[in-house]
């Protein structure tokens, strides 16, 4: 039996919080107990227990536990990606809402970010990223780009707006990703973005330019996303490695 995931274990706390279960003004189990309750590792309890921190929903302090502030979120949801695994993740709780697909050459900028030859074909599909429940603003959008020799996947990214576009494309043509290349920037929401995602022109985003490698070492899918600074986040453990 798989363990779960972070994100299963914050929304069932989640819901326990919304019907009373863990009412306001009362402490959640401690890590070791929520450990032992869903079998898995002390890491990922402390995982789950920070989403629900980052929505508003508990307070947490050393040696005094996790109380429960509030039955509602407060914060726009911040998930933390970390992995492929996390990606995936994310990917299956916020639906990806198409906007449009078209074919289209890169040039200039465009395909210095693709790092292809100018005039390169590539078949774009763009789409705003929203919460599962769609009663928060857009979390992202998303440009991705795919060689227009799987045009004919379009309407499956339509029909399964939960799964990864590298995912379908894994299933269909069995070309697997080995690596994500990912580099990550600061930049300012342009004015035709900001009415895209709500917010205002000029507000702080992160950009994130994520390179799809498979074995050969040959891009075959490259997404530029951008997300309001406030909706987001990136984290990443950095360990020292064996000398």
């Amino acid at each position: 039996m798989n363990r779960p995931h972070f994100a299963d274990i914050a929304r069932d706390l989640t819901e326990g919080i919304a019907s009373g279960r863990f009412p306001v003004g009362s402490y959640l189990p401690t890590e070791l107990e929520l450990r032992d309750r869903y079998n898995t590792s002390r890491h990922t309890i402390r995982a789950a227990l920070h989403e629900l921190q980052q929505l508003g929903f508990v307070s947490r302090r050393k040696n005094a536990g996790t109380r429960v502030e509030s039955a509602q979120p407060k914060n726009d949801f911040r998930p933390s990606l970390a992995s492929v695994d996390d990606l995936v993740q994310f990917g299956s709780e916020h639906l990806r809402v198409v906007q449009s697909t078209e074919e289209m050459a890169a040039t200039g900028k465009l395909a210095k970010v693709l790092q292809c030859d100018e005039g390169t074909p590539w078949l774009r599909i763009s789409s705003l990223r929203v919460a599962r429940d769609r009663t928060r603003p857009p979390v992202g959008w998303t440009d991705v780009y795919l060689d227009p020799a799987y045009a004919d996947i379009a309407e499956t990214v339509r029909d399964e707006p939960d799964t990864l576009i590298s995912s379908l494309i894994e299933a269909r043509y069995g070309r697997c990703v080995a690596e994500i290349q990912q580099n990550i920037q600061a930049v300012n929401v342009s004015p035709e973005m900001a009415a895209r995602l709500q917010v205002a022109a000029g507000t702080a985003a992160l950009e994130i330019v994520r390179r799809y490698i498979d074995s050969t070492g040959a891009a075959f899918e490259v997404s530029i996303s951008v997300h309001p600074a406030e909706r987001f986040s990136v984290s990443m453990r950095l360990k020292r490695s064996d000398v």
